[in-house]
């Protein structure tokens, strides 16, 4: 079923991008999670879409934007997106979750007003909002792979540092760990995935393939660096399935990678509670003995 996706530089574009993106995603998603932040992908991916909107509302007046693609946009919404929370989460000392539905609401409201001045929705903006197979250019697998690259650079270079942030982030600042731009590198890192992720998984999905892959992964593994592992299995094997079953069976490709995750999931935590019913059953024999 795999050999069709060889065979045309579209379906071939979908799939080398899906495998990155079903990398990045719960890679970042780890530190997201643990550190109770998972809803921000939600937010960020709102700012994408208010970013695309902008983009298609600009291509209706001027040519130059018709011949870009609304990735960019998408990027540079998302990312000063994330550095507006972060900001936003410097005004609230004690609320600092306020600063994500803040985000979320703003953005949703300024993607509405770009929609309808751009008459409304199309084609294009469907794509982006559920996925599609044939969204993804070459340009864009390009773009997408210098994206892998740098966030794999960044989490290699600085992964004691966000795992120390992440566990106990009294204690970093203590020892002198410069958070705030250790913050900064990561919120922008997760904002360009998001972006780059949206063509795939679709704007509206993204942050399930943040969440899900992990919440599987949360079920398994028995140390962090297993949770990147086990999230990591997760997160291809629900991106590659999905692509894969969405062509064949003609559903949308975001839906279906979604829905496979969340199978995964459930299967995660059938498996752990199975293995704990196994465990207090020897647990019984044993002491009955």
């Amino acid at each position: 079923m795999l050999d069709v996706f060889f065979r045309y530089e579209f379906l071939q574009n979908a799939l080398i991008t899906g495998i990155m993106i079903g990398f990045l995603a719960p890679v970042l998603g780890v530190f997201l999670v643990v550190r109770r932040m998972s809803l921000i992908a939600d937010a960020l991916s709102h700012i994408t879409l208010t970013g695309i909107a902008f983009h298609l509302l600009l291509a209706n007046h001027f040519v130059y934007f018709s011949l870009l693609s609304p990735l960019y946009m998408g990027m540079a919404f998302s990312v000063a997106g994330s550095l507006l929370i972060e900001k936003l989460r410097g005004f609230y000392t004690y609320y600092k979750e306020l600063a994500i539905p803040i985000i979320l609401s703003g953005g949703i409201g300024l993607g509405v007003v770009f929609i309808s001045l751009a008459d409304g929705f199309n084609n294009d903006l469907f794509n982006y909002l559920f996925g599609s197979v044939i969204a993804v250019s070459r340009g864009d697998l390009w773009t997408i792979t210098v994206i892998t690259a740098v966030v794999t650079a960044v989490l290699i270079l600085f992964y004691k540092e966000l795992f120390f942030l992440s566990f106990d982030e009294e204690q970093a600042t203590v020892a002198g760990l410069p958070k705030r731009f250790i913050y900064f590198i990561f919120i922008v890192l997760v904002a360009l995935v998001i972006a780059a992720s949206m063509q795939i998984v679709g704007i509206l999905l993204v942050s399930s393939l943040m969440s899900l892959p992990v919440a599987a992964a949360m079920q398994v593994a028995k140390g962090f660096k297993q949770m990147f592992f086990y999230s990591v299995l997760f997160g291809e094997t629900s991106v590659i399935t999905g692509l894969v079953s969405a062509y064949h069976l003609d559903l949308a490709p975001g839906g279906t990678i979604v829905m496979i995750a969340v199978i995964l999931l459930l299967l995660a935590m059938g498996a752990r509670r199975l293995a704990g019913w196994q465990f207090t059953g020897v647990t019984k024999v044993k002491n009955t003995m």
